[in-house]
């Protein structure tokens, strides 16, 4: 089943440029992606691609000049902000990027769960030490915040988790210790949102990747596709995954896009070897190649 359903959604900053005078900055534009009840559902792409501004959308703690537009649903029903309030922290759950979203002032076994055996059986299982639950956050070594905060996510054994870059800071053992948990929690039922960096825990753990360019999906296929250069379909994801240093480690000329100045058409045009003047006139839409959904006019 659909767990969560993210369509055609759009997001934009309401900013002033002087007086009154306002503008509206895009940053998500034609949005389409869907997590499923037990499979992860890893976000990869460039920093600055929207991938965490669309989890801040679907927990719905936006700031106050965000514009919203298009369709969100969880397992069937419209994801508003009542509903997004009561779910928050309960049945959607968030493994944050920032290690400072801890409260300075509590105790972090408290954060974590007021069941002292609930934190000792998540302590235990990321080895953490059951006197860490005295601590302040203060008091915490990168790697041990880091720890906290999935803890803290998964305490209560929600649906939904977006685990958002969870894995800095950690050894390669600690990380995939993590992805193990994430992995058990979606062969458990759950969904999981994934977002990250390293394709190579992406295609070892989940079992679809969606790459992020400029605001929008560009890609979304099975996991075992990204193992593979050949087996990718739009030119994006194959310049990502040939900067990837396991890979050939080669960058593509040229920057993503600045959210105020994106391009008439395919977002990626401007850096693509492909591109004709079709590409420019009009943004490309998604359809089915090979299995996988991909923005692109002549990926096959």
């Amino acid at each position: 089943m659909d767990a969560l359903v993210i369509k055609n959604l759009s997001l934009a900053f309401r900013m002033y440029d002087g007086g009154l005078s306002r503008r509206y900055l895009k940053v998500i534009s034609n949005m389409n992606i869907t997590v499923r009840e037990g499979e992860i559902l890893a976000v990869a792409g460039a920093s600055g691609s929207g991938k965490s501004l669309l989890a801040h959308a679907i927990l719905g703690v936006l700031p106050k000049n965000a514009v919203l537009d298009g369709e969100m649903r969880w397992f069937g029903e419209t994801l508003t902000p009542a509903l997004q309030k009561k779910l928050r922290g309960r049945e959607l759950a968030l493994v944050p990027q920032s290690v400072t979203y801890l409260d300075p002032l509590m105790r972090v076994g408290r954060q974590v769960s007021r069941d002292e055996r609930t934190v000792a059986e998540l302590f235990d299982r990321y080895h953490l030490k059951s006197d860490a639950a005295r601590l302040y956050p203060h008091e915490l070594s990168g790697g041990m915040t880091r720890r906290i905060l999935i803890s803290a996510a998964l305490a209560g054994g929600p649906k939904i988790v977006i685990a958002d870059e969870p894995t800095p800071g950690l050894s390669l053992h600690l990380a995939e210790h993590a992805m193990k948990h994430f992995r058990e929690m979606a062969d458990a039922g759950a969904a999981v949102l994934l977002i990250t960096h390293d394709l190579g825990l992406a295609v070892r753990f989940a079992d679809r990747i969606a790459v992020f360019y400029a605001g929008t999906a560009v890609e979304t296929a099975g996991a075992r596709d990204f193992a593979d250069e050949k087996l990718l379909r739009h030119p994006y994801s194959r310049a990502l995954w040939r900067a990837m240093p396991q890979n050939s480690f080669t960058p593509t000329p040229g920057t993503q896009p600045y959210a105020g100045s994106l391009p008439a058409g395919c977002l990626y045009a401007p850096r693509c070897a492909m591109r004709t003047p079709e590409c420019e006139a009009a943004p490309p839409a998604s359809r089915e190649v090979r299995g996988g959904e991909v923005s692109c006019l002549y990926a096959s």
